[in-house]
């Protein structure tokens, strides 16, 4: 009989890739973005489960606030109007291909390293500390602290780019 942990992990993995499918999958933006936050919300979950509430915490008030109301602002931004829009330069397409392609490069390289590492068994006691938080993030993983800032930074660049009238 699994038990009340392994069920919750079960509904919120479940509700995390629903939510995930239906932002890839889906047309509508202003949707993806709702379903997205859904996505976070069910990420933030397995943190608790984990018994890290601070990083739950954290998760909930910087992605699924502060970052889901760029993006609805991006998206307001944006024309979206597919009939009179003019197609892009080669050049923009180019360059976004040239993007996606690095960020895959790092999702995959960053998989690999994650299949490396070795979990160490941590006292139950000094999991989820914020002291011992703050020490991975910014001793062992501050390069890729500040790659994934500089991506939201590149992201939200493109996005004001794509989203701007073309003076002819």
């Amino acid at each position: 009989m699994p038990s009340v942990t392994q069920f919750l992990f079960f509904l919120l993995s479940a509700m995390a890739i629903a939510s995930a499918l239906y932002v890839v999958f889906y047309r509508n933006p202003v949707y993806n973005v709702l379903a997205l936050i859904v996505t976070f919300f069910a990420i933030a979950g397995h943190y608790f489960l984990l018994n890290t509430p601070f990083l739950a915490a954290v998760h909930i008030i910087v992605y699924a606030g502060a970052i889901m109301v760029l993006f609805l602002y991006t998206i307001m931004m944006m024309n979206l109007n597919t009939d009179s829009e003019p197609d892009k330069p080669m050049l923009s397409k180019i360059a976004a291909t040239i993007a996606g392609g690095v960020l895959l490069i790092v999702l995959i390289a960053s998989v690999r390293s994650a299949e490396n590492m070795q979990i160490a068994n941590a006292p139950n006691d000094d999991i989820g500390l914020i002291n011992n938080l703050g020490m991975v993030l910014y001793r062992d993983y501050a390069l890729p602290f500040e790659v994934s800032a500089i991506l939201f930074l590149a992201g939200m660049v493109g996005a004001v780019m794509l989203g701007k009238k073309e003076i002819q």
